[in-house]
């Protein structure tokens, strides 16, 4: 494959302004193409309290990585200004190749540590508006684009890469929505040539996630300690290297419709991350989930808990994941 595949191709990644969507403009820059940069915060207006990141650094670190980058302040939830994001791909660049729906900001939204009956309500639907019909617009504008020539890939971004609950029904929908709009985009799209997939990183070091352990990229190791499933942490660029692996692959459309994640593709594609590991979050939390019921004495009773009950709630649908799923209640019987 050559250091460039994606010469000469266009991309807009909805959501590149932090996290993820940094990651995979960047990597798509690094593979040559073109990506439109689109968000929220720009310099001097900052959308996201707290954070100082802005599209335009994104959209100059695509640049600087070997492709064009090209920032566009878009509020995805504001269907006139996604038509104009469209309007103008088209005017300048007449194709568009990839597209990743990105878009999140739910953070602030996100009520942890609450059953569904006391969440509020409207700040849910918020948080629904922002990182589901976001994503429904930005495809209904983005995807005529490819549909007109036939080809094209669209990654929609979520957490996790199985249906199981995700520990909060707002999050929960928010993150499985996601997963079935690229199954049924990829339906509508079969006869059209164009890709539509979902994709998961693992626990990834955004920005926003160094922050909270108090560490940077060079150190990030340092926050090991305080937290032992930080070990198998994985860059932004990771999730970006298998958007790049997906968009330069002539067979990708055989992946249509399916939920993929980036720890899986790097080992399909033989990418790395940036620092040369290959973080495979799935089977590392698996085997920690396996270390804890076998040990049968919680350490830390909360957090043991808390990390067999993700588990099951990622297999207590699998068929094939019967005895395992057994083996998880069984010990919550016990310890939860």
């Amino acid at each position: 494959m050559p250091d460039q595949p994606l010469v000469n191709q266009v991309a807009v990644v909805a959501g590149a302004t932090r996290g993820a969507g940094r990651g995979i403009a960047r990597m798509l820059g690094a593979a040559g193409a073109t990506v439109y940069c689109t968000g929220r915060s720009v310099r001097g207006r900052p959308a996201t309290a707290g954070r100082p990141e802005t599209i335009d650094e994104t959209a100059e670190l695509v640049t600087a990585a070997g492709g064009r980058g090209i920032a566009v302040r878009t509020d995805h939830t504001v269907e006139a200004e996604v038509e104009r994001l469209f309007a103008r791909v088209r005017a300048d660049e007449g194709r568009l190749d990839v597209l990743v729906n990105d878009v999140w900001g739910g953070d602030a939204l996100t009520e942890w540590g609450k059953p569904f009956w006391e969440l509020s309500t409207p700040q849910g639907l918020r948080l629904l508006e922002r990182a589901v019909h976001s994503h429904l617009v930005t495809s209904r504008h983005g995807v005529p684009l490819m549909v007109e020539r036939n080809a094209g890939l669209v990654v929609e971004v979520t957490d996790g890469d199985t249906l199981g609950y995700r520990g909060n029904l707002f999050y929960d929908l928010a993150k499985n929505a996601v997963i079935r709009l690229a199954y049924a985009m990829a339906a509508d799209l079969h006869a059209h040539g164009v890709t539509a997939l979902a994709l998961t990183p693992g626990m990834l070091r955004s920005e926003a996630v160094l922050d909270h352990f108090g560490v940077a990229e060079a150190n990030w190791r340092d926050a090991i300690a305080a937290d032992p499933y930080f070990a198998e942490s994985e860059t932004p660029c990771y999730v970006g290297r298998a958007v790049a692996a997906l968009a330069a692959d002539p067979d990708v459309g055989a992946r249509s419709g399916g939920l993929f994640s980036s720890w899986g593709l790097a080992k399909e594609y033989g990418f790395t991350d940036v620092d040369g590991r290959r973080p495979d979050w799935g089977t590392f939390f698996a085997r920690k989930v396996r270390e804890i019921v076998e040990r049968d004495a919680p350490s830390e009773k909360d957090m043991d808990v808390f990390v067999v009950r993700t588990r099951l709630h990622q297999v207590e649908g699998d068929r094939a994941a019967t005895d395992e799923a057994a083996r998880l209640r069984a010990y919550l019987d016990r310890h939860g």
